[in-house]
């Protein structure tokens, strides 16, 4: 019979104990499997109604684009491109393009790749965005630390609910700028009034206001909705939605169902030569830290205390401490291999490339080529993507600036690596339970 997880566990803590000269023949695991008790417990009627919020423009300041939009079904999560393009834009991923006037005319690409949502509704995660800028914080009224500080409203139920607050505030992403909607014009008075100007418009639509009756049995009329109903029902679908533990690598530990060779090559490796581990652990494979991987940076950047270059300077933005420059999330590996480009900014569309990267930054990033992104086409962005590559003095700092120690793999340990990754993705990963709706409340086209 094979081994249990909880006996191999016991047999790694034993080896470790022994004295040098004990030859052990069976391989430890290293990390633990997910299942669906360790996830949020999210109301079935509030993941309903989450859904079509997902997929309603209703929330968006011109009513042109939704959270789908970046984080589609049809793009296992995400949008398929290293930046996107939001606010403006039509059509989905690397297809999608912008308008040429008016409001319908993109300004700016969005300067991050649009984060994955697998297993984002795990009780564990406490920090979201690649920033962090949205984390678990027991001394906040909220229980969240959000740029929205003491705006931040009560009665959220997970990290997952309060970073859906945020794309909504974001003029390249969902609110527009001011002048163009009413959405956008509230924000600029505060966070506050911009989340009570789109709860409004909910409101005052009557298939949300009986979609809504159904999911908070506790409410009596339309009046009752609130900023925090809508983002605890988004939250619902995404934290049920995007559940995934039924991987190779899953039934590996559950029951000792062999890897194929090559994935057992490459997990050896993760757990040890290469040191993916070390901060890719835990059954999410990520320990939610922050580390400066020297990702080649290009796009528009995040404008930061008056520095005119487009750079990101990640961790640092929330921090506001300098030893967090260049830091950025650890990412989650499930289902890795179908949320291409990697990259906090996307810089890699090819997986094999973000893994010798991961292995060797210092060489990788001096081999890199703007065409190992994927940009979606806007003649008037394109002229700057990438000027700050040619750059020296940043390019310097972003180099020199590391938390990563080079390791030496070879081509054949970089097929065994790939080969691991795509052993963590689900078999059940592209069958959703819920799925796109055919159709929303408001009547917005369903992206």
């Amino acid at each position: 019979m094979p081994l249990t997880t909880h006996f191999l566990k016991h047999l790694t803590r034993f080896a470790a104990a022994c004295c040098a000269t004990t030859v052990l023949t069976v391989a430890p695991v290293l990390a633990d499997t997910l299942d669906a008790d360790d996830f949020t417990r999210f109301d079935p009627a509030q993941a309903r109604l989450g859904r079509l919020l997902f997929y309603d423009k209703i929330l968006s300041g011109n009513m042109n684009i939704s959270c789908a939009t970046c984080h589609h079904h049809s793009l296992h999560g995400a949008d398929g491109v290293s930046l996107g393009i939001g606010e403006g834009g039509y059509g989905l991923g690397p297809d999608r393009l912008s308008g040429l006037v008016g409001t319908t005319r993109v300004q700016a690409r969005i300067p991050r790749n649009a984060p994955a949502l697998w297993n984002l509704g795990h009780v564990d995660r406490r920090v979201l965005f690649h920033d962090g800028r949205v984390e678990k914080d027991a001394s906040q009224p909220s229980g969240f630390r959000t740029p929205a500080k003491d705006q931040t409203p009560l009665g959220l139920n997970s990290p997952l609910a309060a970073q859906a607050l945020f794309p909504m505030t974001s003029g390249d992403e969902m609110k527009g700028r001011p002048g163009d909607n009413p959405v956008a014009d509230a924000f600029e008075t505060s966070f506050t009034e911009g989340w009570e100007t789109i709860t409004q418009r909910v409101r005052d639509n009557p298939g949300y206001q009986a979609a809504f009756l159904v999911a908070y049995p506790e409410m009596s009329s339309a009046d009752d909705i609130g900023i925090v109903d809508i983002v605890n029902a988004i939250a619902s679908f995404i934290g049920t939605e995007w559940q995934s533990f039924d991987s190779p690598y899953d039934a590996y530990v559950r029951d000792g169902t062999p890897l194929e060779p090559l994935a057992e090559r490459g997990r050896e490796l993760f757990f040890g030569d290469a040191g993916c581990v070390n901060c890719h652990s835990g059954p999410l494979f990520t320990d939610q830290n922050f580390y400066a991987a020297g990702v080649p940076q290009f796009g528009p950047g995040r404008k930061f205390d008056g520095n005119p270059l487009p750079v990101d300077m990640g961790r640092m933005e929330t921090t506001r401490d300098p030893a967090d420059a260049y830091k950025f999330r650890v990412p989650s590996l499930r289902n890795v291999t179908l949320t291409g480009p990697w990259g906090h900014n996307g810089a890699y569309s090819n997986l094999r490339d973000m893994i010798r990267h991961m292995c060797d930054p210092v060489t990788t990033r001096a081999g890199w080529t703007p065409g190992m992104a994927r940009l979606p086409d806007v003649p008037w962005l394109s002229t700057e993507d990438f000027t700050i590559v040619t750059h020296r003095e940043e390019q310097q700092r972003q180099s020199t600036t590391l938390d990563i120690v080079p390791v030496e793999m070879i081509d054949e340990d970089i097929d065994a690596l790939e080969a691991f990754l795509g052993a963590l993705t689900g078999k059940t990963a592209l069958q959703r339970p819920l799925g796109r709706p055919a159709r929303v409340p408001s009547g917005l086209p369903v992206d």
